[in-house]
């Protein structure tokens, strides 16, 4: 990157500075501009696809990013910036050093600059990953939490406000919403959030979009509400005589009529102004008094584009609570385009870019120009560079996972049950990484079995409340809240829980302070919150997802509570190993295992599918040689194990999670009818799927698991069975090319009783004998 160099601060006087900052502001909006005309109408498209790109989003917000940077922020603050103002970051970091030339010409090219801020994949400083909306919005509210949780761990003092630039548009998304309502929300004064207010969304001017239901709403939450409605043109007219009259007009009109003036001849716009009130007269006679240019300019001067409006509402901001600053502002603002109804994806011509470089005299030709040295906005982008640098983050520190307790369960057990129990045994075994551990649940903390864990390490606060129930005997949760609590509730919003984790899980890249965060939900609602997980997955954030119970072995919940799809997700989602152990000690090795791949580059995020189902633990045969128990441990961890081999196999059952006991019942039953049967015992599909792609040399992982799972000299027809849909497994028939059927769950649910209900589904021992029979005769 191109280093700037910040020479000592010299007086500069208020006009001055704003005179700066207002040709800054000019440039800031051409560069924005031009990256994405490059990337549409110059750069080569030899496909012919639409590249697209949000000029008129990015002139919308272009005044409060270049206040905000260049006035407003300290190296400590961290931004989120809504997705479809990319090109304004990269135009800013662009004036800052932080990206050479070839960047700029880079938009939305392979291994470019990306579409939408990308913290893992942009070349140049990008806080938060935003694009999917609503997940860039929250952001910060979850890395507030994320800071001070990880300062309690350094003993440093979290530092630095976390800024969320919202388009009015994202605030549709109710995940916005459900996040406000957090109850740790209130007590973090470091969150503001700036709300870009240009009442336009992707198809339309939106007409009910009003400043004042958004300032009763956020109020409503206990926010600090500031309004930046007009800028300083509008106001001195405001205080002339009929300036109040013109303020509720303007205030009033519908915003469909607002967006209309700004496309009007001025002639036009001294017609329509006034409107049809009893006010009419008055605001016609003081726009006579107004020539032509500044009443055009007053129209648009909102108070998102008013740099001294904006710097006076940033000196309100009130640290002791979140805050919102609702600016207004014009979409488009000064381009061709600006005010257009459909301009959210409009392009401007190559005419309009040229009108737009005359009118703030740049050159079409040359448009990466970046501000000399020696001129007063060289002075300040050097100054600003160098205010803004950032100490290096330290390398985290390396806390080795402990790979096996050496302890082997007996009797009943649920995995479910055995989440808990690992995490208090983590606590004896190794302390120092289990302070690292966070667990969080939407609510579900008792009925997940987490009780034990939140006697031990307590609830997170961010200060000490009282436990009115400490002393009542009746009392098996303890509910102590304090800021060295390892537990984190949330209410019934499944977003705001995993986007919390994958700020909880990216503390070891921004503050070099690993988190191993757990984040426990009911699984049929991972479905749910799939789309913010995966999105905290690509921007970096590493946690374990555990859903439980799941499937229709919650026979008694009914169909809308039974988990169909999850083990395909698993077994789908980029940057996650998936798990779903049978027995108490798979929990421990998995869980274990997925943290150990945590809080470091090139680390992974898993998930784990747990039943509440009993299982008979002497199942698991666990060998008690050390080393066979060893060899037992790899292979749960790289994805299954043969639980039963028979002498002269002639079938094949691999089962999973909570059908184990099922097919070794259908095992006994085959070998009493002369059909031998082995047992293979899957744990991650995920993983052998990935050795099946590796032994075809499709992938850089290794397959000796398939090797000991399914050996070649073993290989006879195959039955397949989870509690989830049987495609999930289908592919293990592909390892040895056998026969093959797969039996699982691809309907809707009834409530019932166990047997029923697998009876209901073909997955009870019943369907697995019958099955097997037919693939050998």
């Amino acid at each position: 990157m191109t280093p700037l160099t910040a020479p000592a601060p010299a007086a500069v006087s208020t006009d001055d500075r704003l005179s700066t900052l207002t040709r800054i502001e000019r440039r800031v909006l051409w560069l924005a501009t031009s990256m994405v005309h490059h990337a549409n109408r110059v750069r080569p498209n030899p496909s012919g696809l639409k590249v697209g790109g949000h000029q008129a989003s990015s002139a919308s917000i272009a005044t409060i990013m270049t206040a905000l940077w260049f006035e407003q922020l300290r190296p400590e603050d961290r931004v989120s910036v809504k997705p479809h103002a990319s090109p304004v970051l990269h135009a800013i970091n662009y004036l800052l050093g932080g990206l050479e030339d070839h960047h700029m010409t880079s938009l939305r090219q392979f291994g470019g600059v990306q579409s939408y801020p990308s913290r893992t994949k942009d070349p140049d400083v990008v806080d938060y990953s935003t694009g999917s909306v609503g997940i860039g919005a929250t952001a910060p509210i979850w890395g507030a939490i994320a800071r001070r949780y990880a300062s309690s761990l350094s003993g440093e003092s979290p530092r630095g406000r976390q800024y969320s630039l919202v388009g009015d548009a994202e605030l549709d998304e109710g995940a916005v919403w459900e996040a406000l309502l957090d109850p740790h929300v209130h007590d973090l004064g470091e969150i503001v959030w700036i709300v870009d207010l240009n009442r336009q969304s992707l198809d339309r001017v939106v007409p009910d979009i009003a400043a004042g239901k958004l300032e009763r709403m956020f109020a409503a939450v206990g926010w600090q509400v500031i309004t930046v409605a007009f800028g300083r043109r509008l106001e001195e007219l405001f205080s002339r005589e009929g300036g109040e009259a013109l303020r509720s007009r303007i205030l009033d009109m519908p915003n469909p009529e607002y967006q209309r003036l700004l496309r009007c001849p001025v002639d036009e716009l001294r017609r329509r102004l006034p409107g049809a009130g009893p006010d009419a007269a008055a605001i016609r006679a003081l726009l006579e008094g107004i020539d032509d240019a500044d009443l055009r300019a007053a129209i648009r001067n909102l108070g998102g584009h008013d740099l001294e409006a904006l710097r006076a509402a940033f000196a309100r901001i009130d640290d002791t609570r979140p805050t919102v600053i609702i600016a207004y502002t014009i979409k488009g603002n000064g381009l061709p385009t600006e005010g257009h109804p459909q301009n959210h994806s409009s392009l401007l011509t190559r005419d309009q870019y040229a009108e737009l470089a005359e009118r703030l005299g740049e050159d079409p030709a040359a448009p990466w120009r970046r501000f000399a040295a020696d001129t007063a906005e060289g002075v300040l982008c050097a100054q600003t560079a160098e205010r803004l640098r950032r100490p290096e983050v330290p390398a985290a520190a390396a806390h080795p996972v402990p790979v096996d307790f050496g302890r082997t369960p007996a009797g009943t057990g649920t995995t479910q049950a055995a989440l808990g129990r690992v995490l208090l045994d983590l606590t004896r075994s190794a302390p120092e990484v289990a302070r690292r551990v966070v667990t969080a649940s939407p609510d579900v903390s008792s009925s997940t079995n987490l009780a034990g864990w939140l006697n031990k390490v307590g609830v997170w606060s961010t200060d000490d409340r009282p436990d009115w129930f400490d002393d009542d005997g009746e009392t098996i949760m303890h509910w102590r809240e304090r800021p060295s609590g390892q537990h984190i509730e949330l209410g019934i919003a499944e977003v705001n829980l995993v986007s919390l984790l994958g700020e909880l899980g990216a503390t070891w890249s921004r503050w070099g302070q690993p988190l191993y965060p757990i984040g426990v939900l009911y699984d049929p609602f991972v479905e749910r919150a799939l789309e913010p997980w995966s999105y905290g997955i690509y921007a970096g954030g590493q946690s374990i997802l555990v859903g439980t119970p799941s499937g229709v072995s919650l026979a008694g919940e009914g169909g809308a509570h039974q988990s169909i799809k999850t083990p395909s997700i698993g077994l789908e989602q980029p940057g996650c190993t998936s798990y779903e152990p049978a027995f108490v000690q798979d929990v421990e090795w998995t869980l274990l295992a997925a943290m150990a791949q945590m809080g470091r580059p090139g680390g992974k995020s898993a998930y784990l599918r747990l039943s509440t189902k009993p299982v008979d633990q002497a199942l698991a045969a666990i060998p008690s040689d050390p080393a066979a128990r060893e060899r037992r441990r790899r292979q749960v961890v790289a994805g299954g194990f043969r639980l039963r081999s028979a002498d002269a196999p002639r079938v094949a059952i691999a089962a999973m999670g909570a059908m184990i006991p099922e097919a070794c019942a259908a095992a006994d039953r085959l070998e009493a009818l002369g059909c031998a049967a082995d047992v293979v015992c899957v744990t991650s599909p995920g993983l052998l799927f990935e050795a099946l792609r590796a032994r075809d040399g499709d992938g850089d992982g290794e397959s000796w698991i398939l090797e000991q799972l399914l050996p070649a000299d073993r290989a006879v027809p195959l039955v397949t069975v989870l509690d989830g849909h049987p495609h999930a497994l289908a592919f293990l028939a592909g390892v040895r090319g056998v026969p093959a059927r797969h039996l699982g769950v691809s309907r809707f649910g009834q409530a019932g009783d166990l047997e029923d209900v697998y009876r209901y589904h073909g997955i009870d021992v019943d369907s697995i004998v019958r099955t097997a029979l037919d693939l050998v005769d």
